[in-house]
């Protein structure tokens, strides 16, 4: 059954992100180089463990190991770009306000030195990589859960929001919340023995970041007139004069 599920999910996935790709190809990519980077990394690190993941259900000899090492460093990769993501949105949300380099540079700090700290508080020499790599990616996940927040109130404070970013950060912090929940569900349930509760705790990462991609998807085949033609300044939406 939980199969039978793994494997549906993942034939919703692929064809989104392709069509997440194909749309970025179009022009958006110029503006979102970034985004396109994790999308396409995020395709081929699922695409290269689909082997590991193959091996391991059919028992083969270490395919467990093998499993586990691809998967891991493929979540590693993909923090880091998540992580550049989301400061990427920070900067074009920032790009007109006066402060912006005072912004920028502790936002991006404390991105970083929080990531270097998490990492040697939880990482453990000898250790199986899942045990402390759950750990660390939950923290990351929280962390960028609350740049993603702070990037939302930059934009609702604008004068003239970007809608296109308010979007694109709203679909990642639905990704943020669920591998965050989905993350403390698996380390919880591991230490008891609960393999339901594991189980129900990946499939709700793999819902999130389904839903994550659907947004994305929708705001990339919709060209940027069209969606900012829905949003006015806030000076005019508040039925105020425009200055001379």
């Amino acid at each position: 059954m939980y199969l039978a599920l793994q494997i549906a999910l993942l034939l919703a996935w692929v064809p989104l992100n392709v069509l997440i790709i194909a749309a970025l190809l179009r022009g958006d990519y110029r503006r979102y180089p970034l985004i396109l980077a994790y999308v396409v990394v995020e395709f081929l690190a699922t695409a290269a463990e689909l082997p590991a993941y193959w091996a391991a259900y059919s028992h083969t000899p270490q395919s467990e190991d093998l499993r586990n090492l691809v998967y891991w460093l493929d979540e590693a990769v993909a923090q880091v770009l998540i992580y550049a993501v989301v400061i990427g949105l920070i900067y074009r949300a920032t790009g007109k306000l006066r402060s912006r380099r005072l912004i920028r540079v502790c936002l991006t700090g404390g991105a970083l030195a929080f990531a270097a700290v998490s990492f040697g508080v939880h990482y453990a020499p000898g250790a199986k990589v899942g045990l402390w790599m759950t750990s660390w990616t939950r923290d990351l996940n929280f962390c960028s859960a609350v740049l993603d927040v702070v990037l939302w109130g930059l934009l609702i404070v604008s004068r003239e929001r970007d809608q296109r970013v308010l979007l694109l950060s709203g679909a990642l912090g639905i990704q943020f919340t669920g591998q965050a929940i989905g993350e403390s569900l698996r380390q919880l349930a591991s230490q008891h023995h609960w393999y339901l509760l594991v189980n129900a705790g990946s499939v709700l990462v793999v819902v999130a970041d389904l839903v994550r991609s659907y947004i994305w998807w929708r705001v990339f085949r919709t060209s940027e007139s069209r969606i900012a033609g829905r949003t006015l300044p806030v000076h005019r939406a508040s039925g105020e004069a425009p200055q001379k």
